[in-house]
């Protein structure tokens, strides 16, 4: 599974057949605009870019999301095991900064100039600093974001570390 993925161009919003696929792999509907951008060879979807804003307003942080089960399973052992820990432990601290300014940087670039309101903040899963989700480090990275985090991911569930 970890190999079998493949980038998708994002050029057209999710058709209701996705909608709901995403919505069963998530065991909930999903509460903003996303696209899939990595699916499986199947076309089943793995990772989703989420719009800048929930459908009534709130921000959404987090723009890259892993919704493939499996994948999300390995992450939770992952972390239940310490991985967080062991992931800030492992990666550079001040490429970890620019790894969220970088984040935040793209997901902002989608919020109009004129916005009034609350704004999401922060980088890969809403923080600023350190590590908070593994899950949200791996899609930004499946999704060919630059993030040493789920690069770090990606390598222990290969090895079979989680």
């Amino acid at each position: 599974m970890l190999f079998d993925l493949r980038l998708v161009d994002p050029i057209t919003e999710p058709t209701v057949g996705v909608v709901a696929r995403v919505a069963e792999l998530l065991d909930r509907k999903p509460e903003g605009s996303f696209v899939v951008v990595v699916e499986d060879l199947l076309g089943d979807p793995v990772v989703i870019r989420n719009g800048p804003f929930m459908n009534d307003g709130r921000p959404m942080p987090t723009r890259y999301w892993l919704v493939n089960k499996d994948l999300r399973h390995r992450v939770s052992v992952l972390e239940g095991a310490g991985g967080v820990g062991r992931a800030e432990e492992s990666i550079d601290a001040e490429l970890l900064v620019k790894t969220h300014e970088s984040y935040e940087e793209e997901r902002n670039s989608h919020i109009k100039d004129d916005h009034e309101g609350p704004r999401p903040f922060g980088g890969v899963g809403g923080t600023r600093r350190g590590v908070k989700c593994l899950h949200a480090h791996l899609a930004h990275w499946l999704a060919g974001g630059p993030d040493p985090v789920g690069e770090w991911v990606i390598s222990q569930l290969t090895e079979g570390k989680a």
